[in-house]
């Protein structure tokens, strides 16, 4: 039995608060993000693949931000991305990384004082006054965080091949960093 009186040895800690646990993940995968970040090739912002996709700078800072969409789902229970202040596209990888090591920080520290309550209070995100999802903050953060920073890492490391810029490992050995 539990009481408001368990010493202090016995009181949740960073390593069994909820948000780490369900997010184990997130420390893993937000350092192979970093490495991708880490190689951006400074000055070639304007490259784009097509013509019909984002440039080089727009995809990269988009993956840097994306961590702090997690600090908004853990703040707030609505907020409107149309009113969410954007970071100005970067074309350097000191930059890059430095706005996304500060995100996934801010999102870290939220993951780690989240309660169970916390993480399934609803929330709700809005694009002007179309609701793009309402959901528990949990699958928010599994869908508008960890899917979408490791899709746009992809398609990141795409923009990155086509570059000729070394493609670190993210779960094992690449192509260019065999083991």
């Amino acid at each position: 039995m539990t009481t408001a009186t368990q010493p202090a040895s016995a009181q949740p800690n960073a390593q069994s608060a909820p948000g780490r646990q369900w997010f184990a993940d997130f420390q893993r995968e937000y350092e192979s993000t970093r490495k991708l970040l880490e190689r951006y090739p400074d000055g070639k912002g304007e490259w784009r693949p097509h013509e019909k996709s984002g440039t080089l700078s727009g995809v990269a800072t988009h993956v840097a931000e994306i961590t702090g969409f997690g600090v908004d789902i853990l703040s707030e229970t609505e907020f409107d991305i149309a009113k969410r202040q954007r970071p100005p596209r970067s074309d350097s990888s000191r930059e890059l990384v430095t706005l996304a090591d500060g995100n996934a920080a801010e999102l870290q520290k939220l993951l780690d004082a989240a309660s169970v309550d916390e993480l399934n209070k609803v929330c709700t995100i809005k694009y002007g006054e179309h609701t793009i999802a309402s959901a528990p903050r949990r699958i928010l953060l599994r869908g508008f965080v960890m899917n979408h920073m490791i899709h746009h890492r992809g398609q990141l490391g795409v923009y990155l091949r086509l570059l000729g810029v070394p493609i670190p490992g993210m779960y094992g050995p690449s192509a260019d960093e065999p083991m």
